[in-house]
């Protein structure tokens, strides 16, 4: 071919992308099968498979050669097996299994909120209700029981980096949820005390946390809604883990307006957050994350650094430093109080 050669219109990826909620079912049908484990226990070809997963071998010969297709499994001379990811992330028998992800991502809740995305963007937010931030929505309840796995290595993370082992340490955690932010400075400093604040249904998933973690008598709830209730005085760390994209700028604002009366001269507010750089197409993960809140929230979105120490500084913050997570997509704003 000539080294000036145009290459040609190709339909592929509007093919690919118009059967991509074949990709999200197949991995969630294999979650549901146990078929990661079940390969991880030796089952590695489609007849052992299909009666370990009580299904079809057919059925199984085809999701396998799915899923390796899509990068999830290995194929050679006819038997299966896993890659790495797959390995530590899918299998059951691994500590860092987190299909359960699965039970909230691929939620008929988040579906719905899809299905007309032509009238989302002419409204421009979700088209029921209040979406996902409806008062005590169910929802936040499975998200706190089935995202855990894939929260606990950022919490841990994090407390790394702002917890203060031997120094007493009043911390608020908005939005807290499953407590996992909040739980792990606890571990990380037992002079810390937690005041995690959520919706009650919400709060006692954390509260099982809590106690399974060790640290009850020093993790305590505020029941009800960040803007609504009494969050207290005195903190010296406030954590906002994943909260703020599901608001706009004003709502925002007077939020941290709220949260800056509650923390004390010297404090620090840990944001994580996904962010994406400004021209608002990269990173991807980041990036996309925008089109997320579209559906599902009435005015949220992915900030940009940029936006989010604009909206520090209006609600009467000092300075805002960025830096990236360890395995994480999310980023960390710290914020001066």
């Amino acid at each position: 071919m000539a080294a000036n050669a145009v290459s040609q219109p190709n339909p592929l990826i509007i093919f690919d992308t118009l059967n991509a909620y074949q990709r999200t079912m197949a991995l969630k049908g294999a979650i549901d099968l146990d078929l990661f484990t079940h390969i991880a226990d030796g089952a590695n070809t489609p007849a052992p498979l299909a009666a370990r997963c009580s299904a079809s071998e057919r059925g199984v010969r085809i999701l396998c050669d799915f899923l390796t297709i899509m990068g999830f499994l290995t194929k050679a001379n006819g038997a299966y097996g896993l890659t790495q990811d797959s390995a530590v992330f899918l299998n059951k028998h691994s500590p860092a299994y987190m299909g359960s992800a699965a039970n909230f991502l691929v939620n008929d809740t988040h579906f719905n909120n899809y299905r007309d995305v032509a009238a989302v963007v002419r409204k421009g937010g979700c088209l029921i209700g209040e979406g996902n931030m409806a008062p005590e929505h169910s929802l936040w309840v499975e998200f706190a029981r089935s995202m855990q796995p894939m929260m606990r290595m950022p919490a841990q993370g994090l407390a790394k980096l702002v917890a203060e082992p031997g120094h007493p340490q009043k911390v608020l955690d908005i939005a807290a949820s499953h407590g996992l932010y909040g739980i792990s400075i606890a571990q990380a400093n037992p002079a810390a005390e937690i005041f995690a604040v959520d919706w009650k249904n919400v709060l006692e998933v954390a509260l099982e946390n809590a106690a399974s973690a060790g640290v009850a008598n020093r993790f305590h709830t505020i029941a009800g809604s960040a803007f609504d209730v009494d969050l207290g005085s005195g903190y010296d760390l406030v954590l906002l883990p994943n909260f703020l994209h599901h608001f706009d700028v004003p709502t925002n604002v007077a939020l941290l307006k709220k949260i800056r009366a509650a923390t004390k001269p010297g404090g620090r507010v840990a944001t994580l957050e996904f962010v994406p750089n400004d021209d608002r197409i990269s990173p991807p993960v980041s990036a996309g994350f925008s089109m997320m809140m579209l559906g599902s929230t009435e005015g949220g979105d992915a900030y940009t650094f940029r936006e989010f120490d604009r909206m520090f500084r209006e609600a009467g913050f000092g300075e805002s430093r960025i830096q990236d997570m360890e395995n994480s997509a999310e980023q960390l704003i710290l914020t001066s109080a």
